[in-house]
């Protein structure tokens, strides 16, 4: 893609779009949670047209028209949000924020260890105060409550999970093929 059209699209999602992560109950899933990460471009269904280039540009997601008046083109999955906020970043100025924290955590997944999964939940918490949320009910304290009814922390903790410093998040390096490898062993995820 040209530098001058992710410019564009950064320019866009600064304006009329959204990055969002999420704490999702998946009774299947090693630790009984997902962090779901999306973007999502917004615009009047009269204008939605924008919204099918950006589709044909990002090559990913989906349009939905909602009944309001206003059309969602929405990208959700790790990888496809990771590749799109990779190729956006350098062009984002108002959301350059929730980008940065979102690569962080994409970058941290997946993972083996419910102590660093609750560590990114409470990352996953920031992104409440970013976009003024005021709905989200599933937060870390509930992963935390679950993982404890569980026995998921009980060998490692003595009492309540602090925030850790942002280097104790991010032991992860890139290796070829867009594979993820930490310093200190492989991970599998959930």
């Amino acid at each position: 893609m040209e530098p001058t059209t992710r410019s564009y699209i950064a320019g866009f999602l600064d304006g009329d779009g959204s990055i969002f992560f999420q704490l999702i109950r998946k009774h299947d899933y090693r630790f009984g949670f997902q962090i779901r990460a999306s973007v999502a471009f917004y615009q009047k269904t009269d204008n939605a047209r924008i919204l099918q280039w950006l589709k044909d540009q990002l090559v990913s997601g989906s349009i939905r028209q909602r009944r309001t008046g206003i059309s969602d083109y929405t990208i959700v999955g790790a990888n496809e949000v990771r590749r799109v906020l990779t190729e956006l970043e350098p062009y984002v100025v108002l959301k350059r924020e929730h980008v940065s924290l979102g690569l962080e955590i994409l970058g941290a997944l997946p993972t083996a260890d419910p102590l660093h999964f609750l560590m990114l939940c409470r990352r996953v918490d920031r992104f409440r105060d970013l976009n003024y949320s005021k709905t989200r009910t599933i937060t870390s304290d509930v992963v935390e409550r679950h993982f404890k009814l569980n026995g998921l922390l009980e060998s490692r903790l003595g009492g309540e999970v602090a925030e850790p410093p942002p280097a104790v998040l991010t032991p992860w390096v890139r290796t070829t093929g867009d594979r993820l490898r930490s310093d200190q062993s492989e991970q599998s995820g959930p």
